[in-house]
């Protein structure tokens, strides 16, 4: 598990990614951030966001998830503080992590 570095983007800028992990993490930030993943890979990467919240009625929250296609997939996500557990942590899971998937995550100016 990697605890993402957070990037400040404004204009220009040149981002930095990171291969990710089957499980990687992120300080969650009140305005919220922008996940960006990049897959050049031969598999589907599906990310699976953790909610470690409940519903009214007390079930498990539903985790909310994406797939970014193999070779040539790039996803953004937008990250809200709501994903944060107690720690201030947002978890995301990875079902594929090979050397050609990458993230950034990113706070706006």
């Amino acid at each position: 598990m990697a605890l993402l570095t957070v990037q400040q983007i404004g204009s220009p800028s040149t981002p930095t990614y990171t291969l990710v992990a089957a499980s990687d993490t992120v300080a969650a930030d009140p305005a919220g951030l922008i996940l960006h993943v990049k897959n050049t890979s031969g598999s589907n990467n599906v990310v699976t966001l953790t909610d470690p919240g409940t519903t009214p009625s007390g079930s498990v929250a539903t985790n909310p998830s994406f797939t970014v296609p193999l070779t040539t997939g790039d996803r953004m996500y937008i990250l809200p503080p709501s994903l944060a557990n107690s720690s201030n942590i947002i978890t995301i899971g990875n079902s594929a992590p090979a050397a050609g998937v990458v993230c950034a995550v990113f706070r706006t100016v």
